[in-house]
């Protein structure tokens, strides 16, 4: 005894039994369809690009905060552990400024925590360099170092991450308020170094 079905019935339910296939087929270590539309999205590779120059920039940046936080260490303990905290704080922003753009262009959160923790790795080895090259005064050291970070901050912020929030904010109804907050949030992270 069979009963006769609708052909669009049975058409659906081919289909349906296709996709268990082919799900069932489909191992952990391959990517999803939506990662490969993500890898072909030209804003997604310039954004990928983007996290990677900022992961750069912010390795750079860190070097002499590990340098200049094992010297305040080695001269007072309690400096050392102030300036420590703030710049634990303002690596936060930081971290997040590497893992959005990379996770957004990638769809891993693998890739955006490896860059993320890359960028901050630095500082320990700018620690490190401070250990081994305490032997005189780097004062014009210091001030090259910082001011080529400075400059490097500075253009990929000009250049890369404010076009790129206004490019997925085009009515700016929310980007520059939150540039002035990361402002105020960075000089509220430097004012530690004052108490």
């Amino acid at each position: 005894m069979t009963s006769e079905q609708d052909p669009d019935e049975l058409e659906n339910e081919l289909n349906e039994s296709q996709e268990v296939s082919n799900q069932e087929q489909r191992t952990s270590r391959q990517a999803p369809e939506v990662i490969n539309i993500i890898n072909q999205d030209p804003h997604n590779q310039a954004l990928h690009k983007m996290g990677l120059l900022t992961a750069l920039a912010i390795f750079l940046h860190n070097f002499p905060e590990g340098l200049a936080t094992f010297v305040a260490a080695l001269s007072d303990t309690s400096v050392g552990i102030g300036i420590a905290v703030a710049i634990a704080v303002h690596n936060i922003p930081e971290g997040i400024c590497v893992a959005l753009p990379i996770y957004y262009s990638t769809g891993s959160k693998a890739k955006a925590f490896f860059w993320a923790t890359m960028s901050g790795m630095s500082e320990p080895l700018g620690a490190l360099v401070g250990y081994f090259a305490l032997y005189g005064d780097t004062s014009l050291s210091f001030a090259i170092v910082f001011a080529i970070v400075a400059g490097m901050m500075v253009y990929i912020s000009i250049k890369e991450l404010i076009p790129m929030a206004l490019r997925y904010d085009p009515n700016d109804s929310v980007a520059t308020s939150f540039v002035v907050l990361g402002m105020i949030i960075m000089a509220a992270s430097l004012l530690l170094f004052t108490l």
